[in-house]
């Protein structure tokens, strides 16, 4: 809800340090400031300013200076005056800063342009469920001695081509573009406070969860945290590397928390505009994010900030979407107006979230972005913990199980799940229970860098059980992620079971936010080590791919397109699609039984995936009775031209 503040100074124009060959006009947003001004310094790890300008406020709440010369590179700061108290603080608009974001950087954003980055554009994507989505942290992606990088855990590992393992399987991004993914979610990117980028050579490890400025690239990530202009540069390298193997760029964004709070730089700019707050009075910060704090992205400038800080992503580093953490303590109407705003400037941008708060929260009930309340804001997507937990068991209990390994009688969950959690017609739960209607909203995941690996789940669920055995698990996980309706999403990794365990390997990180390297690089020998997994993720994707059945987003054409099979074996979940692009039938079967089931084909069909193999050739045929091995997946395609009409898929009956 808007204040009396906005109602009278809420502001429209553009923020920040405007920058110009000739001159730079700084506007800072603070209308019951009693005073403030503009400290420049030539050097970030100067400690005196060079020049202070007094600053004008005009009626609309903005203090305003106007520094004539070209400052490109100069550093600045604004002090503002609140009840005689004076306190620096770098400016929420700052496109750059020095070293550990304590001063904003006066920029000449297209000098850092690479070459080429003019005729670049964003990826393009018909709609959500096109999309193949790998989530990345950028220093576990080059950091591990198993990869040969020059530029280990910096943004410039993504420009690294033609590496290889010790076994000469192509690892960074060769790997990423042949595993077949169409987005890479990176994590937080922006700069955030826990790491010291003074001392980038000392071993130090965030996930970024903890923002400090947020439209500033992350300094211990570029080659030169001391000068602003390489972290810019050299993101928008790796921007343009991605995007040059067609390859999109998600970014994690959080701006439903800072790291600071009463001494965060917004609260020195305007003290408690920018936070939800409880009491008569006002005197405490809510902590609905965990954290200490959560952004009031009801008030109009709170509200003005994200979507100019998300704009000026999209619009200066061609990011393809957006993935917003803790999603629940945003507003509806600021959500809405977001994915207007993008899609302005990229009618293809790919906008998804966590459903859900840390914590409670002031903001009321039907106004939160939850995943209760999807239908409210159609163009974002939410992570589907209903998936996650019915495949592999809770997430925040180590050894409890799922459909994958060993839960039994949770099959009409299962199909729930894989129909997008959508209304169907063959499920009457989901009437009633259902929080979206259409898949596009649902992105469907066993693994993401929150809580355990999927492989070391498996561990602790099933640890009596051989390897082999786990592993057919996990391929039967993953197989429902990418044949499921809605969007699929896999962590860094997990396609050749990324694990992060502790010293002695029979304990598990469940959250390694801030472990060391040891526990969270990827390990790029794993590749070859597990060669067959990650053939079999490829082999889902360019499936998935192919397939246009798997990528319906319509809740009548799913009701219409996509039957499920009764009288199967027990435990055994199988479902037809109709109307594929090559096929005229499809069909899918889980097998979760440790020992095999019989099926039976009215006709020849085609078997592209298995226990063991996935892809877009058929590996053989079956023709009525066919056997289905136990902890396994079987996908079984007939092409249009051997289509009957008398001949149509159906299951066998059982007692």
């Amino acid at each position: 809800m808007f204040t009396k503040t906005d109602e009278k100074y809420g502001y429209d124009g553009e923020l920040g340090a405007i920058y110009s060959s000739d001159k730079t006009e700084f506007k800072v947003w603070a209308p019951e400031a009693a005073a403030a001004r503009v400290q420049l310094y030539k050097s970030c790890r100067d400690e005196t300013p060079y020049r202070r300008l007094p600053m004008e406020k005009g009626r609309d709440g903005v203090w305003r200076k106007t520094a004539f010369g070209d400052l490109n590179g100069t550093y600045y700061t604004y002090v503002m005056t609140y009840d005689g108290i004076e306190q620096e603080a770098v400016d929420i608009y700052a496109r750059s800063a020095g070293v550990n974001g304590a001063m904003g950087m006066i920029i000449d954003t297209k000098a850092c342009d690479p070459a080429g980055w003019d005729k670049q554009d964003y990826v393009k994507l018909e709609k959500y469920t096109d999309a193949c989505i790998y989530e990345l942290h950028v220093r576990d992606f080059s950091i591990d001695k198993s990869g040969n990088f020059c530029y280990k855990g910096r943004f410039l590992a993504f420009i690294e081509k033609g590496l290889v393992n010790a076994a000469g399987d192509s690892i960074g991004i060769d790997h990423i573009k042949e595993l077949g993914v169409t987005h890479v979610h990176l994590m937080p990117c922006f700069d955030f406070s826990t790491v010291d980028e003074s001392d980038v050579h000392r071993p130090q490890f965030n996930w970024g969860y903890d923002p400090q400025n947020y439209n500033v690239p992350e300094g211990s990530y570029s080659t030169d945290p001391f000068d602003g202009k390489a972290r810019v540069a050299e993101f928008k390298r790796l921007v343009y590397a991605l995007h040059k193997e067609g390859i999109g760029v998600v970014m994690d964004v959080v701006y439903n928390h800072t790291a600071a709070t009463a001494d965060s730089n917004f609260n020195k700019i305007y003290p408690k505009y920018y936070y939800r707050l409880w009491g008569e009075n006002g005197e405490y910060f809510s902590n609905g994010s965990g954290c200490g704090n959560e952004f009031a992205t009801e008030r109009k400038m709170a509200r003005k900030f994200i979507i100019d800080s998300l704009c000026y992503w999209a619009k200066e580093y061609k990011i393809d979407g957006f993935r917003f953490d803790l999603m629940g303590l945003y507003d509806k109407e600021t959500l809405n107006l977001i994915a207007q705003k993008l899609k302005e400037i990229n009618p293809n941008v790919l906008l998804y979230g966590e459903g859900w708060t840390g914590g409670d929260s002031p903001l009321e009930w039907d106004m939160r972005a939850m995943k209760l309340n999807a239908r409210s804001t159609p163009d974002l997507a939410f992570f589907s913990d209903d998936f996650r937990d019915t495949v592999k068991g809770n997430n925040f209990e180590n050894r409890d199980k799922g459909y994958v390994n060993g839960a039994t009688g949770n099959e009409e969950y299962v199909k729930e799940v894989l129909c997008g959690r959508i209304p169907h017609p063959q499920i009457p739960n989901l009437t009633q229970f259902s929080w979206t209607d259409t898949p596009a909203q649902t992105v469907n995941y066993a693994e993401a860098h929150d809580n355990l690996t999927l492989w070391d789940k498996l561990y602790y669920t099933n640890s009596t059980d051989s390897i082999e055995k786990r592993i057919r698990m996990d391929k039967m996980a993953a197989a429902m992620v990418f044949l499921a309706q809605g969007i699929p999403f896999i962590q860094a990794g997990q396609e050749f079971l990324r694990s992060k365990p502790f010293p002695g390997g029979t304990a598990f990180d469940h959250n390694s936010y801030k472990s060391p390297d040891a526990i969270n690089s990827l390990k790029w020998n794993r590749k070859s080590e597990y060669k067959d997994v990650f053939e079999y993720y490829k082999g889902l994707i360019a499936f998935r791919k192919a397939h246009s059945a798997f990528r319906m987003c319509d809740k009548d054409e799913i009701g219409e397109k996509m039957k499920y099979i009764d009288r199967l074996p027990q435990r055994v979940v199988g479902f037809v699609l109709y109307g594929d692009n090559e096929f005229e039938e499809t069909v899918v079967f889980f097998n979760p039984n440790d020992c095999p089931v019989t099926l039976h084909a009215f006709g020849s069909y085609g078997v592209y995936i298995d226990g063991e193999k996935a892809g877009v050739v058929p590996m053989r045929t079956v023709e009525g009775d066919y056997e289905m091995d136990g902890l396994s997946t079987m996908v079984l395609g007939r092409v249009r031209a051997d289509l009957s009409e008398e001949k149509v898929y159906d299951a066998p009956a059982t007692d």
